[in-house]
């Protein structure tokens, strides 16, 4: 991927940042049913961990991908990124470390709180 230096920093600050929220607790990351991805919201953006396959298969590349929910606007960084992909690698296992006792949730299922806001619509 082709980007200036300024956008390169960025993005590293701001992976850096979910790093340490995650370290903190900050940050909570979900797995989502039948699936190895892990998935966050954080200021109103979804964020993605995948793809679902275990850490110890190193050969597979690993992505952090980042959608608003108010936008189709995405980022997504992956693992083969010569900039950032190490970073991105150290953000996955920091997850899988805080995150491996988390029960499966389906992120899509509905809920009687989901029916609640949109009957009130």
């Amino acid at each position: 991927m082709n980007r200036d230096a300024a956008t390169t920093e960025r993005l590293r600050t701001l992976i850096g940042k979910l790093q340490s929220l995650t370290e903190a607790g900050d940050l909570h990351w979900e797995r989502q049913a039948g699936s190895a991805h892990r998935y966050a919201r954080w200021n109103n953006n979804l964020l993605i961990l995948g793809p679902a396959t275990p850490l110890n298969e190193t050969k597979v590349p690993r992505y952090l991908f980042i959608t608003p929910f108010n936008s189709p606007d995405c980022i997504e960084i992956n693992s083969d990124d010569a900039d950032l992909g190490a970073q991105v690698t150290q953000l996955v296992k920091e997850v899988e470390k805080v995150s491996k006792a988390e029960p499966p949730t389906d992120p899509f299922g509905v809920t009687e709180q989901m029916l609640e806001r949109l009957e009130s619509m």
